[in-house]
């Protein structure tokens, strides 16, 4: 068997076409919107509801660090929409619109933080499956997907705000992962947390990795645990006890699947 697997693919459909090429089957774990582009600041969602120069200014006040500016920099942009919400929802629906028509059959994809679930079953067609908590035989290997990221500490949802990000608990994540049972495949948008998979070099700093994810690898023992979400990470690799824990790659400037074989 071989399995293609990709994650982080930011409106890369051109290439998304191409990743199951030669494979049995197709994995995709989430971020397919691509909202906010740091490499070209004119594609993406803002980009293209309000222009490179303002995108760029909010991409510098991230990487700066500008926490409380940035929120005031962002909400200031939504607030200068008479609908942000219904501009946003058409963006994203134009997006999936063209990224689940890419993907070849067979494909299991779960969502990433940068995505909105309850969109994903209106695209959910022959061969294409949605899972979220559940789990799939694939070539005789269960594979069980989990996705969304962690909510930080201190994070605060803003009434009104015309998007959220797909996040949950650490308890809700662990909750879906006991769900599953043992697996021999892991699939989740955010890695295991361990210092090298977690952190970013090019940003200089870690992203949220989930310590129930971690305990399932410890627990169940899968033969693989497949991530994306941290695009630069300090190691692709690491085995934990039994199993080897990849970051499947930053697909949308990749294009590359990491591939699967037994």
């Amino acid at each position: 068997m071989r399995v293609h697997v990709v994650s982080d693919v930011h409106g890369n459909a051109e290439a998304l076409a191409r990743a199951g090429d030669g494979a049995d089957a197709l994995v995709v774990l989430g971020d397919l919107v691509d909202f906010v582009d740091y490499h070209d600041h004119g594609r993406g969602i803002l980009g293209r509801v309000f222009g490179a120069e303002k995108v760029g200014v909010f991409a510098r006040l991230r990487r700066e660090r500008m926490g409380a500016e940035t929120v005031r920099y962002i909400r200031s942009l939504w607030d200068s929409l008479d609908d942000a919400a219904a501009v946003v929802r058409e963006a994203v629906l134009e997006q999936y619109t063209e990224l689940f028509a890419a993907m070849s059959a067979p494909t299991y994809a779960t969502p990433g933080n940068v995505d909105s679930p309850e969109l994903w079953p209106r695209f959910v067609r022959d061969g294409v499956h949605v899972l979220d908590g559940e789990a799939a035989e694939i070539g005789g290997l269960r594979f069980g997907f989990v996705g969304g990221a962690l909510i930080a500490p201190g994070f605060v949802r803003r009434p009104g705000s015309p998007w959220y990000p797909y996040l949950r608990t650490e308890e809700e994540f662990g909750a879906a992962l006991a769900g599953l049972g043992p697996v021999d495949v892991l699939c989740t948008h955010i890695p295991p947390a361990v210092a090298e998979l977690t952190y970013d070099v090019v940003a200089r700093r870690p992203e949220w990795g989930s310590a129930s994810l971690l305990g399932a690898i410890h627990r169940d023992r899968p033969r693989w645990s497949v991530f994306g979400h941290v695009h630069q990470p300090m190691a692709r690799r690491v085995r934990v006890g039994w199993t080897e824990c990849v970051n499947v790659g930053h697909f949308q400037r990749s294009g590359t699947p990491h591939v699967l074989r037994w």
